[in-house]
């Protein structure tokens, strides 16, 4: 079949100086070089590079050319405006060099170039660039580093593309049509702190012992009001987990002057919001704490999941141990665990609930805000212990997809089989910077290639129950709490906040529902929290029911913020510092 000649792996191109004959002529790549169809030759020009880059070569090509066809390639959702795209490995590609898309590399939606109907079309290249890692373990392995902008291939500085142009394609015609890669993502500019908000990077000797090269932690902090005025008070902490963000986010974020008068619509709506959010962060009778944001992009995602990971390293000690000490230390935080909280949504919920399980000693309690799969009897509309295939249900004669998105009234935008290939476009090993790829990363165990094992096949869809198991013994988290519950309940007794929506769009409640069920049954002893649930609510509900999703994330430090407090305030230890933070 069609499906299985297109193998992305085998459509890889390694290309050597060495070994091309013809150095500036197209490469033929892949089993369908020379079966017809157009070809797609895409190369860099020498002023782009000197050197020979290895990384993804990918293709895009769109109905039209605004925005980008690069911007139109929607990894994380894979829904209908998603437009063609084709990708190929390269190793050593030398400037000048072409790397070849023909009729037998993988695509998303269409399989081949040769399926594409005539028709004029726009047309862009981009080259994810790769480096090599000697990691810790032995293994040697091309991934590609984050350059500050939150491992986003779309945007890494150093990534190539070309300049977006339209062209007709036939696909009886055997035409090469060539691309040339002549523009260059700029650096990412470093934001400034200002009086409430502070950026800093720590080097991490854990992680580059692991990785084998320099690799830093970074951290956002939110200053309380009067944090200046008060040098001798001392502070709790808020740590806010999520996605990586180059400014503040946490609560929505906050802006200290009034809106610009010139913005309107949604864009004003949002800074008057961050506006709000200051007045109030400023404001009498705020609870006066330290918020942190992390960020912990990597060579695999834009955060780590802030657990030990046999892919990742072990971030979850890096910042435990380290980061969260240091900041700690330069900020005037307490310190202890009592005095310490965390929160975070949908990436950020699953490891704010991970790490208060994980290193349930050291903080006093999670508010865990539409978390990603807790169960992994439920990840997404996958149950990876009892399915056969995570892109069909187990059936004699039919074939039914899973899900893999949708929206609140349960209309779907793309199969679970859907949001695999388009990932699979856009990088193999587990190399795309997508969501599953990240999840994969985080809590397989290492294959023999040095790559994440992989939890089923991305082509087929067949499950292997062996990585599953290792991932429900090392990160299924209610599983763990199931398992050591006669350890850990004693630790997280009034410790467990989860907020979740009934029609997350991608099905995260369904393991929600699965953790309440044991939480909620337990009684030695009793878990003492709360799971609230947003009826008929998307993703990412974080507990306010009487307001759209999108404002309510701008109000989440007010609506916690004093539950935290006064939750430290009342588990404090005797002679623990209650006061100074209180003016």
């Amino acid at each position: 079949m069609n499906m299985y000649r297109r193998q992305p792996m085998r459509s890889s191109i390694i290309l050597a100086g060495a070994v091309l004959l013809v150095a500036l002529g197209p490469v033929a790549c892949g089993p369908g070089a020379g079966n017809g169809g157009p070809r797609f030759a895409l190369s860099f020009p020498a002023e782009r590079s000197g050197d020979a880059l290895s990384g993804r070569m990918l293709l895009f090509i769109a109905k039209t050319g605004d925005p980008e066809p690069r911007y139109q390639y929607p990894v994380f959702q894979a829904g209908p405006s998603t437009q063609l795209g084709f990708g190929i490995d390269v190793e050593g590609l030398q400037p000048g060099q072409e790397a070849v898309v023909d009729s037998g590399v993988f695509g998303f939606p269409v399989r081949s170039v040769a399926d594409i109907p005539a028709g004029d079309y726009w047309v862009q290249g981009l080259l994810h660039r790769y480096e090599t890692f000697h990691r810790a373990d032995g293994h040697t392995v091309e991934l590609p580093m984050d350059r500050g902008e939150g491992q986003n291939w779309i945007t890494a500085p150093g990534n190539l593309y070309s300049t977006p142009r339209r062209v007709h394609i036939d696909p009886t015609s055997s035409d090469v049509i060539h691309i040339s890669l002549d523009q260059e993502n700029s650096p990412i500019e470093k934001p400034h702190d200002t009086k409430y908000v502070k950026y800093l990077t720590i080097h991490s000797d854990l992680l580059s012992k692991f990785w084998g090269r320099p690799m830093d932690l970074g951290a956002i902090v939110l200053l309380p009001e009067g944090f200046d005025e008060n040098p001798n008070a001392r502070y709790p902490l808020l740590v806010y987990h999520g996605h990586f963000a180059p400014t503040l986010t946490a609560g929505g974020g906050i802006r200290e002057t009034p809106p610009d008068s010139g913005l309107t619509g949604r864009a004003l709506q949002v800074e008057k919001e961050r506006w709000e959010t200051f007045k109030a962060w400023t404001g009498p009778d705020f609870p006066r704490v330290i918020v942190l944001q992390i960020q912990h992009p990597n060579p695999y995602f834009d955060d780590s999941y802030a657990v030990n990971s046999a892919n990742m390293g072990p971030y979850g000690d890096a910042i435990n141990k380290e980061l969260i000490p240091e900041v700690e230390k330069r900020f005037r935080a307490i310190g202890q665990p009592w005095a310490r909280v965390l929160t975070g949504g949908s990436t950020g919920g699953w490891e704010a609930l991970g790490t208060q399980i994980f290193y349930p000693a050291d903080y006093n309690g999670t508010w865990a805000l539409c978390p990603d799969p807790v169960d992994f009897h439920a990840y997404r509309s996958v149950d990876l212990y009892q399915d056969s295939n995570a892109y069909f249900y187990n059936a004699d004669w039919k074939r039914t997809p899973k899900p893999g998105y949708r929206n609140w009234l349960g209309m779907l935008s793309s199969t679970f089989e859907e949001r695999q290939h388009i990932e699979l476009v856009i990088g193999t090993h587990g190399r795309s910077g997508g969501q599953h790829d990240a999840w994969q990363a985080v809590f397989s165990p290492v294959g023999a290639d040095g790559y994440p094992a992989p939890i089923f096949d991305k082509m087929t869809g067949v499950i292997d129950k062996k990585v599953a198991e290792y991932w429900r013994d090392h990160y299924d988290l209610d599983h763990i709490l199931q398992r050591d519950w006669a350890t850990l309940g004693p630790e997280l007794r009034g410790k467990i906040h989860i907020y979740i929506g009934t029609m997350d769009n991608g099905y995260l409640n369904n393991a929600v529902y699965r953790m309440d069920a044991f939480l909620s049954s337990t009684t030695d002893p009793p878990y003492d929290g709360v799971v609230v649930y947003g009826d008929r609510f998307e993703h990412c509900w974080t507990g306010d029911p009487d307001h759209p999703n999108a404002v309510a994330g701008h109000t989440v430090l007010q609506r916690f913020l004093p539950a935290m407090a006064q939750r430290m305030i009342s588990t404090a230890p005797r002679g623990a510092d209650v006061t100074s933070w209180r003016y």
